[in-house]
């Protein structure tokens, strides 16, 4: 029996498709028809446990993202499993798939990743984090030195990250067995890795996480041979995953802290010292954004009493 024929005969099996029916409903035969259509197409893929390759495509559609690699939103990535002599399929979200997530949870106004090529790279403000950026002319002849992702909150709340392209390679290299040894997607395509890995840290670290969003992060790069139970055979945890919840107490300490902040560079110290997940939690991102705001127009206002 070829590998093909096997992993066709494994998803008509009707526990597979009772399954797939119980987590997908509606979308089940569609779901069926392109990950057969996936497989049947890519000879590596064929090579893979089959109910890896069924794990990873359920998880795409359950996130709603296309496993469709012209669009570049989520892939299914055959992946050789030396440790254990086998070899797997990995789900993978491209950074397409990271954009369109942040969109459906309707809190974004504005959200951006790019390459930042030679002499492009203005001011730095330590304080407050902003950056400053011009793009050059011709642009695509240049260098590229780093990568940068931004975005900001309908609540008035945004944030920028800033690698450069040394500090993705050192990244790469310490979660990414394949980078280590030149091979798979980051040798394929490192600027849209280098893409995927700014925004991703960037969201992961400083952005509201809907449940949608979780989900993708904690399931990135993941090998599932069981459902819900991700393994990660090409790198450790990263340090990106989702973080534990603060408790409501922690919640009202930030908020109170903010709230008492006499001056944006207060509010902005202030801002800074919180933990990450409280940075990242909504209610703190909107005091922070109303707080600013009235800070602001506090400071108009004694301007403009001043003149």
């Amino acid at each position: 029996m070829s590998n093909l024929q096997q992993f066709n005969r494994t998803i008509q099996r009707t526990e597979v498709q009772d399954y797939l029916t119980q987590v997908l409903s509606a979308k089940k035969d569609a779901y069926v028809n392109n990950i057969v259509a996936l497989v049947g197409n890519s000879k590596n893929l064929q090579e893979c446990d089959p109910m890896t390759i069924i794990y990873a495509g359920i998880k795409a559609t359950a996130l709603g993202l296309p496993l469709d690699s012209n669009i570049g939103c989520a892939y299914v990535i055959p992946y050789k499993d030396n440790r254990n002599r086998t070899t797997v399929a990995q789900f993978q979200l491209g950074y397409k798939g990271f954009i369109q997530l942040a969109i459906r949870s309707g809190q974004f106004k504005t959200l951006n990743v790019t390459e930042v090529k030679e002499g492009e790279l203005g001011d730095f403000d330590l304080l407050t984090g902003t950056m400053k950026f011009q793009a050059v002319a011709n642009r695509h002849e240049k260098p590229t030195i780093g990568y940068v992702a931004f975005f900001s909150l309908i609540n008035g709340f945004e944030k920028t990250l800033y690698m450069t392209k040394e500090e993705i390679e050192q990244h790469a290299g310490k979660y990414s067995q394949t980078y280590k040894y030149k091979g798979g997607v980051w040798q394929e395509n490192f600027d849209v890795m280098a893409k995927k890995t700014v925004l991703k840290l960037l969201l992961s670290k400083y952005a509201p996480l809907s449940v949608e969003m979780q989900t993708a992060i904690t399931s990135d790069q993941a090998v599932f041979k069981e459902a819900d139970k991700p393994s990660y055979v090409d790198n450790e945890v990263e340090e990106a995953q989702a973080e534990e919840l603060p408790s409501d107490e922690q919640i009202a300490e930030a908020i109170a802290s903010i709230e008492e902040a006499g001056d944006l560079i207060t509010l902005t110290a202030t801002y800074n010292e919180l933990p990450n997940e409280l940075k990242a939690d909504r209610s703190v991102m909107q005091a922070m954004g109303k707080r600013k705001s009235d800070l602001e127009d506090e400071a108009e206002a004694d301007a403009a009493a001043s003149k």
